[in-house]
């Protein structure tokens, strides 16, 4: 006979297969609704990476293993544009002789795309340990359909790719000049800001500087002007690095920072030479305070998003961060203003002084001009190039590249904070909405788990936020996801990229909310509304009386008066069957993540009095639902499965439990065991009794 022990794991296993099933429905529905597509194009590759976003051409170009791809950003799937462009044999043999390669790394990485003009693209990979580029003709038109490198020219690629395909790189194609974030030197100790190719001098970070760059790991580059006076420009570039004063005590391991050079930085005349003559750095922090008072920083900075303002000079700044420790593990994003990093910038420099070594901030005489300003900019309009700054000017920025003041975020907390989950926040990609109610920010955060939140944070009143997940799609079913790689597109569609391939989703998802308003209300989903039918895209061009959107306080209460006592009406009851003893698991799964869930029980063949379920010590209750634990025949009935969000209350699910006889599912269990066992064709029943039992 089976036992109860066994019969609870046949119901346990049960409920995985269930919900797994219940992903796999899910998965198959973004399928069918073409708001999920898989690049499917299959040839030997892996590492892929989104490297440029062409809204003109409407293209999305990719770099992985050994292939340059470019992409219809309306449908990654028709026609993909592949050219293959493998190091050569010679260089991967040279690569495999240095001791590399035994995890594939003497291949050809692609890691930069960048527009060259109107016509080519300019691309640059590992080369197996050896950096090349090339240009790439891409047609004046997308209809050209016309993809493939032009042939003979191949560059080098040191200062613009890194060698070593595990090693991040940023880069930015500005004015014909290439700027990348990148280590120049096989053995990966030399990290630098580099300057290369365009009519100005090759410059670079100081070398082997510590006080410049520590063990960088370079996550964003981007241009930002500071004025309307071109020759203020500044690079800005966003990076972590391992911390000077790591040592010991409780100085943090690594630091997020945010550095800057001017973009006219040619370096200096006897000093410097060569080099970035206006380089500074600032600390980024991102940090919540405890109730017990004490400060909890998340110090690895992951990556940054900059999102466009009507004003070029003010973007906003958006950065995934996460603990660099391995006892306290959290992820957390930050919102940072560029008038707050300008100001510290503006502010006092950094100088360790005193007898314990101590950072301080520089009291001494600053000097002219001062250091990090731009040649010929607004406050030097008399100095054309730095080679015409002072000696003195040129030797402080060498010793003190770090400005005193950390940065905080916009109302110095963060605007999204995960502690005790099994996963953290690894990439983010922002895109504003304009719904019925206003304008909001949507974030979509990649995890190391190959998932991806969208999430929305509301305000509450003048210091509270409320932060709603709306849905979270698996992506890629890989645990411990290296990268993620997300950018949004005017196609209103999210590109995600990661190691074994891309995806192209899509932001009005609104089937995946059911086909109810109270579900689609509640969902508070700012790309979807109700039309009176379904739960369908929303656009502020296409508005009608019939339009249901409440972003802001989700009541369907008032926005599906008449809509909610017809969903009442089509829920259907389910029957589901336990054996006594044994354990059942009543599934009960709100489409919203904010809903709270009761379970009512109601008695078979009493009156239609619906009571509470009390027996909390033998019910388990998780998120997907409720387990009963060791059923006798009192636990036969019908349960109910209420969720209440925002003061509404609807039923989910309706289960009638029906409970069967220990005694006659172990003689059936026994009967059919027997027949499954060999027997003598003697012994074994007849078809007359196999059709009896």
């Amino acid at each position: 006979m089976l036992s109860s022990s066994l019969n609870d794991a046949i119901v346990i296993l049960l409920n995985l297969i269930l919900t797994r099933a219940k992903h796999w429905q899910k998965s198959q529905l973004l399928l069918e609704t073409k708001t999920i597509r898989p690049f499917s194009f299959s040839f030997n590759t892996s590492d892929y990476r989104i490297l440029h976003m062409d809204q003109d051409q409407g293209r999305l170009y990719l770099g992985s293993r050994e292939y340059l791809v470019s992409l219809d950003m309306q449908n990654v799937n028709k026609e993909p544009l592949i050219i293959h462009w493998p190091a050569t044999a010679q260089r991967k043999g040279e690569c495999k002789l240095t001791g590399k390669g035994g995890q594939g790394e003497c291949a050809n990485f692609v890691r930069l795309i960048e527009p060259w003009n109107r016509t080519h693209l300019y691309t640059c990979g590992t080369g197996a340990y050896k950096p090349i580029c090339t240009f790439i003709n891409r047609g004046w038109r997308a209809e050209e359909y016309l993809f493939r490198l032009v042939p003979g020219y191949v560059d080098s690629g040191k200062g613009k790719s890194p060698y070593d395909p595990r090693q991040e790189n940023a880069a930015a194609l500005i004015n014909g000049n290439l700027y990348a974030g990148v280590h120049v030197d096989f053995m990966g100790t030399d990290p630098a800001i580099f300057r290369t190719l365009g009519d100005r001098p090759a410059v670079r970070t100081e070398q082997y500087d510590s006080r410049w760059l520590n063990e960088p790991v370079f996550i964003k580059i981007q241009k930002i002007p500071d004025s309307a006076e071109k020759n203020d420009d500044k690079l800005y570039f966003f990076f972590r690095e391992k911390s000077l004063d790591a040592s010991g005590g409780s100085a943090p391991s690594v630091l997020a920072r945010v550095g800057r050079v001017c973009l006219n930085d040619d370096g200096g005349q006897r000093s410097l030479v060569n080099k970035w003559t206006t380089f500074l750095k600032a600390r980024l922090v991102c940090s919540v305070i405890g109730a017990d008072g004490v400060e909890t920083y998340f110090d690895e900075l992951r990556d940054v998003f900059i999102q466009r303002t009507h004003d070029e000079r003010n973007p906003i700044v958006y950065a995934v961060f996460s603990t660099a420790g391995s006892v306290f593990k959290g992820s957390a994003v930050c919102v940072y203003s560029m008038a707050d990093i300008r100001n510290v910038f503006n502010g006092p420099f950094s100088h360790k002084h005193g007898h314990n070594y101590q950072w301080t901030p520089y009291t001494g005489k600053i000097p002219y001009p001062r250091p990090g300003t731009c040649p010929g900019g607004t406050f030097t309009p008399d100095l054309h190039t730095t080679k015409a700054f002072s000696d003195e000017a040129v030797n402080f920025v060498r010793a003190h590249p770090l400005m005193y003041q950390p940065i905080y975020p916009i109302h110095k907390r963060p605007l999204v904070v995960r502690t005790g989950v099994d996963y953290r926040f690894t990439t983010i990609a922002v895109d504003l909405v304009d719904a019925v109610d206003g304008r909001y920010e949507v974030l979509f955060l990649g995890t190391d788990r190959g998932t991806v939140q969208k999430v929305i944070v509301l305000p509450k009143d003048i210091s509270t936020t409320e932060e709603l997940i709306l849905e979270e799609v698996e992506i890629f079913k890989v645990q411990n996801q290296h990268f993620l790689f997300l950018s949004c597109g005017l196609q209103q569609q999210l590109y995600v990229s990661s190691e074994r391939g891309l995806t192209q989703v899509s932001l009005h998802r609104c089937a995946v909310y059911g086909k109810a308003c109270s579900d689609c209300c509640l969902a508070r989903d700012p790309y979807c509304a109700w039309d009176g039918e379904h739960c369908s895209a929303f656009t502020p061009a296409t508005k009608r009386r019939s339009r249901r959107q409440d972003i802001k306080h989700g009541d369907p209460l008032r926005q599906c008066r008449g809509f909610n006592a017809k969903v009442e009406k089509r829920l259907r009851e389910t029957v589901q069957f336990g054996v006594e003893g044994s354990s059942a698991f009543l599934e009960c799964q709100p489409r919203s993540p904010q809903a709270s869930v009761k379970w009512l029980y109601q008695k078979d063949g009493k009156p239609r009095k619906v009571v509470r379920l009390s027996r909390d010590k033998d019910v388990l209750k998780t998120g997907h639902g409720i387990l009963l634990k060791s059923l006798t025949q009192l636990d036969a009935g019908l349960y109910h499965c209420l969720a209440t969000e925002n003061n509404f209350k609807h039923t989910v699910a309706r289960i009638s439990l029906r409970i069967l006889d220990r005694e006659i599912v172990d003689a059936l269990t026994e009967t059919l065991l027997t027949m499954s066992r060999p027997c003598a064709p003697s012994l074994c029943p007849s078809s007359r009794q196999t059709r009896s039992i």
